[in-house]
């Protein structure tokens, strides 16, 4: 998937790890402001009709940015960027790194030509889930710190950082409530990481058999917005759901917060914050795998990141 030619088989799953540790915490540092945005708008709820109370606070993607830095401070788009690196440098790291390994896993050692994109689906649905699973609390901080600003104005809040998050979620709710929306958040990512590796495998490939075309930067670059907007097409839904139930406890169930969000919102609720997600996903895609790439072919050229 990175570093075109015969090369990238050398890599070591150490080395590829690293790297995508490293280029997914440097996606997230500079599009966590529009994910804070999203997070907020798929948290909004939809007001009584007629009640000037009831109109909705946050509209749209810089709307919403800009909102949030008037009311709250600048500082309160990184919300969350601790628990966010947390989770990039787990997720990120297991999701890519496993990306190959496990393709070739489903393809065989003797396997020759172009692996089938279901191939490559199933192999991003394996990792995204894995990964995931082991990362999901710094998933639920990330989206409990987001929430905070949203609390009243001279409402304490429940958290005083990352750390503190994780410690009180265990005490108060107990070790199990670190995997709470373990199920949305699952299928969202295993869905999410299909969307954007398979894509962008796919995309590279298609591109690269084009006259003229290389492996360099404008590639990656269109390779990546493709990634990123077949992930929010197909993810939008399961991400709403998975926000909502990690920003809010009142729902007892993922069939619960679906069922009430479909009910009180409308089928358009599930893609709420769309743009902001797109914007966030298109971006963040570009970025790490650009930063990936440049990354992996520097070091594949100093031979340090070899098997």
């Amino acid at each position: 998937m990175v570093a075109g030619g015969n090369s990238k088989s050398d890599i070591s799953f150490a080395g590829t790890f690293a790297s995508s540790a490293f280029a997914a915490c440097f996606a997230e540092i500079c599009t966590i402001p529009l994910d804070t945005a999203k997070v907020r708008l798929q948290l909004q709820k939809k007001g009584i009709a007629g009640d000037a109370i009831g109109l909705p606070k946050y509209r749209g993607m810089l709307g919403t940015v800009a909102t949030i830095a008037r009311e709250e401070g600048l500082a309160s788009l990184w919300k969350g960027i601790v628990p966010g690196l947390h989770r990039q440098c787990l997720y990120g790291g297991l999701r890519i790194g496993l990306y190959e390994p496990i393709k070739n896993l489903y393809v065989g050692d003797n396997f020759i030509g172009d692996v089938p994109l279901t191939t490559k689906i199933l192999a991003g649905l394996t990792t995204g889930a894995l990964a995931i699973a082991v990362a999901n609390p710094t998933d639920l901080v990330k989206v409990r710190l987001q929430a905070e600003g949203k609390l009243p104005a001279g409402m304490p809040r429940r958290y005083s950082g990352a750390l503190n998050a994780y410690s009180t979620i265990v005490r108060q709710e107990g070790v199990r409530a670190l995997w709470t929306g373990i199920g949305p958040n699952v299928a969202r990512n295993a869905i999410i990481n299909a969307a954007e590796l398979a894509s962008y495998d796919q995309v590279k490939q298609t591109i690269l058999k084009i006259p003229g075309f290389t492996d360099n930067v404008f590639t990656h670059l269109l390779s990546g917005l493709g990634a990123g907007f077949f992930a929010v097409c197909i993810g939008s839904p399961v991400d709403v759901v998975k926000s909502r139930m990690m920003g809010d406890s009142s729902y007892t169930s993922t069939i619960d917060c679906f069922v009430k969000t479909l009910k009180n919102d409308g089928p358009l609720a599930f893609y709420k914050g769309f743009i902001p997600n797109f914007g966030r996903l298109g971006s963040w895609n570009v970025i790490m795998f650009l930063t990936l790439e440049q990354i992996v072919t520097q070091e594949l050229a100093k031979g340090w990141l070899m098997v």
